[in-house]
């Protein structure tokens, strides 16, 4: 499918910009900030609790997003897009309320600690980290412990992904959502292919978010979850966008997790490009995506 014209009309006003990878670290972190242009006025939601919560490291800042309604919530453990070096809860603040209001979830954001600085697995072990303290306080954040989830988007999926992997046997995770996510270190696939440049993220970029990401680390399964055992998961939905280096990598695990026997949803966004989390304002794909999700949350709180 071709790209839609809201999505074209993006990528005209993008023209231009300077590559993320052409810029220093500082420089590309300042940039994120971009995105706020595009979108839409944040909602208000019944409350916003700020918070710390201990890492293995550090303590990490977080918030709470509470939509209207009473406790105990089910809750959403948010690990925002980032490319594991950028971005921040700030960035995020529209698309939190917003998935709290549309879900009935209470939204638990955390601001992992990012690379270069602290490479993998630090952005896991902050975010794993992060949603073990969620289980272990529920209680005490008007939280239902039995239905905790986590989701992220782009390196977020990624990391959404790593959390529910190695919670098998420690958190009872009620399910996982991963949108666009990045899960391998493969750029021969053929998204990377097609969508190499002109589409909002390159390859280039995404080697050079893998490249600080790991840093001299192998890459295991619990970097590329692509490459390991996903049997025992909870109930997924996999969002990817049709112009996207990283389509394939959300397609791919959503098949090889329906082969594994996990309830699996694939949603492609066919005609949108990667960043549409962080575009609500002009581009239709996540306000359609928080509609599906609802309702899926719904039936997968019936399992």
């Amino acid at each position: 499918m071709s790209l839609n014209e809201q999505a074209r009309a993006v990528l005209d006003k993008l023209a231009g910009a300077p590559a993320l990878e052409e810029l220093t670290v500082f420089e590309a972190r300042r940039a994120q900030w971009g995105f706020l242009a595009f979108q839409s006025e944040p909602e208000p939601v019944a409350r916003v609790a700020h918070l710390y919560v201990p890492g293995p490291t550090a303590d990490l800042p977080a918030r709470i997003y509470y939509p209207d309604g009473d406790g105990p919530f089910p809750a959403i453990v948010f690990l925002h897009g980032s490319g594991w070096v950028t971005c921040n809860l700030d960035v995020y603040d529209v698309a939190l309320r917003a998935l709290a209001n549309a879900t009935g979830h209470a939204v638990f954001a955390v601001n992992y600690q990012k690379a270069p600085e602290h490479p993998f697995p630090v952005p896991l072990d902050d975010s794993y980290a992060a949603a073990a303290w969620l289980f272990e306080h529920a209680a005490d954040v008007d939280v239902d412990p039995a239905r905790i989830g986590v989701m992220g988007d782009s390196a977020g999926g990624n990391l959404a992904a790593a959390v529910a992997l190695r919670a098998r046997g420690a958190l009872d995770l009620a399910f996982q959502v991963l949108v666009a996510p990045a899960l391998d270190v493969d750029f021969t696939t053929p998204s990377y292919v097609e969508h190499a440049t002109g589409y909002a993220l390159s390859a280039a970029t995404m080697r050079w978010f893998w490249s600080h990401y790991l840093g001299s680390a192998p890459v295991t399964g619990a970097a590329a979850p692509l490459r390991a055992d996903v049997a025992g998961l909870p109930p997924t939905f996999v969002a990817v966008a049709g112009h996207d280096p990283v389509r394939d990598d959300g397609t791919r695990y959503a098949a090889k997790l329906a082969d594994a026997g996990v309830p699996v949803r694939l949603r492609s966004f066919d005609g949108t490009i990667h960043p549409f989390v962080l575009m609500d304002g002009v581009l239709d794909e996540y306000r359609a995506l928080l509609g599906e999700l609802a309702t899926w949350l719904a039936e997968a709180g019936d399992r």
